[in-house]
């Protein structure tokens, strides 16, 4: 009788995706079809608008049942014949999922530990500052008495921040004791609703006191090897003072630095940050402040920048990080040349008031010869709440400008924006 010897198989290399959205699981599978395997949250394929991938390319799971998931995966993979050949997330709040499976499926991942380090801002800049990395003070606050005192030993006032989060979300500057009071009281409010949500999941429950620096704001991708770091992209931030603190409004590219700071340092300090936090190996992103000449770190994790910035890089240095995140992952060959960026800026579209969404009109914003993208991902009916109750509903859409020989592009990128017709009721 005739058998099959089912190990000479040919089975496909696949890296694992863990948790990301759909927007980019859409990206990827339709760039880069059969590459990835994308291992989704319930909630994100039910409340998805984008097509559903074919049965080889995507496992939804629980993803806060580890064990359950790996059998799952494993009788995945064996029915589609593949083997996993990399793992990667782009977000936050799968990273200890992703730890886990590259543990049990010995791939090259950052540890668990480490991904807690990052999580945590209070942890992680204990650690920095024991490393002596330049990067805000912070204190645990527990109940609003705690804050009173802090506001003696600053002076630019505080930021009040979950102890884990994401962004802009919870996040509230605080000048006097009074802003504190009402920041405290509205945190407390807000992270007792999230309380089911993931990326704020903290044993505690935690609130920190942050010392605020004021300066210019980037963001940055990198990538760490066993031997070194190599900077991807630079980008600076941009943040207005008529929205909720810490709200980038956009982003531009190249983020070039002050002339007194140079890459090679701060190259140098994101190394030595990186791995004071146990990060090894992987692709990274950071947020920092430049203060005295020197870029204060306020948070880092091992995954590439998000928002609109994967769009940004694509349209403006021809630099797809979705798909740079894969090979790194699958420690295929980068080569850092490659990525050479001309001046562009993101600038992100946010609602004015709560409401329904009526309607959105670009044409005259889409006939400006500057506009190289309008990304909208909002529809007609769809409700808007503004923070703080929430962060993500006011958000409609980015709309990317080539400002190449512009002067004072922040300022004619946000004017061009506005022919951005928009109604809400």
């Amino acid at each position: 009788m005739q058998t099959t010897d089912t190990s000479a198989v040919h089975k496909t290399p696949t890296v694992l995706v863990v948790g990301t959205t759909a927007d980019y699981i859409e990206w990827i599978r339709t760039r880069y079809p059969h590459e990835a395997l994308f291992i989704t949250a319930p909630h994100v394929r039910q409340t998805a608008r984008e097509p559903v991938p074919e049965p080889s390319e995507e496992l939804v799971w629980d993803l806060s049942d580890t064990a359950s998931l790996i059998q799952a995966l494993t009788a995945h993979m064996d029915t589609y014949a593949q083997v996993p050949d990399g793992i990667a997330c782009f977000d936050c709040e799968s990273m200890v999922t992703a730890a886990r499976l590259a543990r049990a499926l010995t791939l090259s991942y950052p540890d668990e530990s480490a991904i807690l380090n990052c999580r945590d801002k209070r942890i992680a800049k204990q650690i920095w500052q024991a490393s002596d990395i330049p990067c805000p003070r912070v204190w645990p606050v527990h109940h609003i008495d705690d804050v009173m005192p802090i506001f003696k030993n600053v002076t630019a006032g505080l930021v009040l921040k979950p102890a884990r989060g994401s962004g802009s979300e919870l996040v509230f500057q605080c000048r006097s004791p009074k802003e504190a009071e009402t920041a405290f009281h509205t945190m407390v409010s807000g992270l007792e609703k999230r309380k089911e949500n993931p990326l704020f999941a903290h044993p505690d429950h935690l609130i920190l006191a942050e010392e605020r620096i004021c300066g210019p704001e980037y963001s940055a991708d990198f990538i760490l090897t066993k031997t070194g770091l190599t900077l991807i992209r630079v980008a600076r931030k941009i943040i207005p003072a008529n929205m909720p603190f810490g709200t980038a409004a956009g982003y531009e590219v190249p983020g070039n630095l002050p002339l007194q700071v140079p890459v090679e340092m701060v190259t140098h300090i994101l190394e030595k940050a990186a791995r004071a936090l146990g990060l090894d190996t992987g692709i990274c992103m950071v947020d920092f402040v430049i203060k005295n000449n020197r870029p204060y770190l306020i948070e880092m994790t091992p995954r590439p920048g998000g928002d609109c910035l994967p769009w940004l890089l694509d349209i403006s240095g021809n630099l797809d990080i979705l798909k740079l995140a894969l090979d790194v992952a699958r420690n295929r060959p980068w080569n850092p040349c490659d990525y050479q960026f001309s001046p562009h800026m993101a600038i992100r579209i946010h609602a004015k008031k709560s409401g329904i969404l009526q309607s959105i009109d670009a044409r005259q914003l889409a006939s400006e010869p500057r506009v190289k993208q309008i990304h909208l991902i909002r529809q007609p009916g769809h409700e808007i709440v503004l923070p703080p109750d929430d962060y993500d509903s006011w958000f409609l859409g980015h709309v990317i400008f080539d400002t190449y020989g512009w002067h004072f592009p922040e300022t004619r990128c946000s004017l061009l924006a506005r022919h951005l017709e928009i109604e809400i009721r």
